[in-house]
């Protein structure tokens, strides 16, 4: 590992001029354009990057290759996947590798739909940062055969970046390294760790939480990586490096361009093999040669000079590399931090809210709740969630508003204020809406009903009767709702046969219709204002007996009257 990352760093003397042809001749074959950067001057100060506030981006800013993309680039037939493996190797992209960095694409358009990342990016940083896991060198979950490690941070030659984790990911406990496949320190991958194979641990050397942990933290801040300048920004918060951004920018371009799938350990390594190896890469310093002519005896040792402090390397291309025998750098004033997670939102999702139905006037028995969630998936409290109603109905929230803002509580639920239903009946919509510039939203269809009667009965207690050819006296009824006469209920009236599947009695009691004929089922009745209904007059036929008169409202209530056909007694 030491020689290899060796070989690396001297080549970042003269890569700065490599690079700058390189990206030159790919601007001639459709490379990337410039980036924001390129057009601020090269200040990304200028070009309004917001990178992380420690300095040290996602890596700590430890080395990288630097290798570019062939001149040539994939042909890409309609899509950027699934091109014959016939194709330029360097487009081939080991199958697992491939697998977590759309699936980290997926995870992270489901709850941060808004940034839009392409998985494009993230095989371009894996190339950068481990040559896609050492070419795919990892098992059936994902995981690579053995953890790749970058150099120890220890600022000989590097940053100086002292032991946050106790050696737990990075196995140093003295200084920190950067660690897996997207080359994490290990302070940041305690904040930005992710699960994303659904094993229940978060492990750095495994591609698919290393995935979806970069994917998270390159949309940290409400970024949308469609855009050029936030993609720049994101790559630059990743590893603070001009450099770093035209490379990863060139490998971007050449995946949009087209890859295909190749088996698991057959990727292409970089020429340069960087973060590949698991051992230490502490640069060894070269012994110091013995005196001419000496003898094999050892030397009077000469007066040493006061070392002059050697500057830290930028990442490749910086145009310094480390001494033979690195002399102790100046300490930063300020060591590195690791970005606080952004406590920005992400999504929003119902949280429980009920059917919304209510009956005209009453409060709906359910509440509309929703949950925010921040970029990382987590509860997000302090979100403002607006709720307005929208349609023909006069439904109101608590205090007769139709718009009211809720604050989520640490839970991350925001619940409406009781909802009540007005006097107009039909369909309406809850919206919720939280975020901007691009805001979240959520739409619940809600319905206002008529009230409905709960009981139907007689006004009058007496006995029907009639004898045959007469008429019967006049029957009464009221419909109700929660003990209120309810006006316009639709009432049938009907003659009906008894047994346990009563039908319309074809003999009995009838009502006459408009040219008199005999009816013995009426529709269309209805109760008035007060609720009451008045029957039109019921006739007696020849054949005595008890009869039965069901009435039934559009509710489904049922009210049975007894009608009893008999001749009066003899004088």
């Amino acid at each position: 590992m030491a020689a290899q990352f060796g070989r690396r760093l001297r080549r970042g003397a003269t890569s700065t001029a490599v690079v700058a042809v390189a990206v030159a001749a790919l601007a001639a074959s459709q490379a990337p354009a410039a980036t924001s950067q390129d057009a601020a001057g090269g200040d990304p100060a200028a070009a309004g990057t917001d990178t992380d506030p420690g300095g040290g981006g996602a890596t700590g800013n430890s080395p990288y290759h630097t290798d570019l993309p062939p001149l040539t680039t994939p042909d890409k037939p309609g899509t950027s996947v699934d091109l014959p493996a016939t194709g330029t190797t360097e487009a081939g992209i080991p199958a697992t590798v491939l697998d977590a960095y759309k699936k980290a694409e997926r995870e992270v358009g489901r709850t941060d739909a808004a940034c839009r990342l392409p998985w494009q990016l993230l095989a371009a940083i894996g190339k950068v940062e481990s040559g896609q896991a050492r070419g795919g060198k990892v098992d059936a979950d994902g995981t690579t055969f053995s953890p790749i490690l970058g150099p120890v941070l220890d600022g000989r030659g590097f940053a100086l970046i002292k032991d946050t984790d106790g050696g737990a990911y990075d196995g140093d406990a003295t200084h920190d390294r950067a660690v897996g496949p997207m080359q994490f320190i290990p302070s940041t991958w305690e904040v930005w760790g992710q699960d994303g194979n659904g094993d229940g641990r978060k492990d750095p050397n495994n591609i698919y939480d290393a995935a979806l942990a970069a994917g998270r933290y390159l949309c940290a801040g409400g970024r949308d990586l469609a855009v050029a300048a936030d993609l720049d920004r994101a790559v630059l918060s990743y590893n603070r490096s001009q450099e770093y951004l035209r490379t990863v920018r060139s490998w971007f371009d050449f995946y949009n361009r087209g890859t295909h799938e190749v088996p698991d350990g057959t990727g292409v390594l970089p020429s340069g093999t960087g973060a590949g190896s698991s051992p230490s890469s502490t640069p060894t310093p070269t012994p110091t040669p013995s005196p001419s002519g000496s003898t094999g005896t050892k030397p009077k040792p000469k007066p040493k000079p006061k070392p002059t402090p050697t500057p830290t390397p930028s990442k490749p291309g910086g145009g310094t590399s480390p001494s033979p025998e690195p002399s102790k750098p100046t300490e930063p004033t300020t060591p590195p931090t690791t970005p606080e997670p952004p406590r920005t939102l992400g999504s929003i999702e119902n949280a429980g809210t009920p059917a919304l139905t209510a009956t005209a006037g009453e409060a709906f028995a359910g509440r509309v709740a929703v949950k925010a969630r921040d970029t990382l998936g987590a509860p997000l409290a302090e979100a403002k969630i607006t709720f307005t109603l929208t349609g023909g109905t006069d439904a109101r929230f608590a205090g007769g508003t139709s718009t009211v803002t809720v604050p989520t509580g640490a839970d991350g639920v925001a619940t409406a204020p009781v909802l009540t239903a007005g006097e107009k009946t039909g369909a309406f919509t809850v919206t919720a809406v939280a975020g901007t510039p691009r805001p979240r939203t959520l739409t619940f269809a809600a319905q206002v009903t008529a009230r409905q009667a709960d009981a139907l009965t007689r006004t009058g207690d007496e006995a029907l009767t009639a004898a045959p050819g007469a008429a019967f006296a006049p029957v009464e009824v009221r419909a109700t709702y929660k003990g209120e006469g309810l006006a316009g209920t639709a009432v049938t009236a009907t003659m009906v046969t008894g047994g346990a599947t009563p039908a319309e009695n074809d003999e009995g009691p009838y009502f006459k219709g408009a040219d008199g004929e005999v009816l013995r089922t009426l529709t269309g009745l209805r109760t008035g204002d007060d609720g009451v209904l008045e029957l039109p007059a019921v006739h007696a036929d020849d054949t005595e007996g008890t009869y039965t008169l069901r009435l039934t409202t559009d509710s489904g209530v049922t009210l049975t009257v007894e009608l009893t056909v008999t001749a009066p007694p003899a004088a």
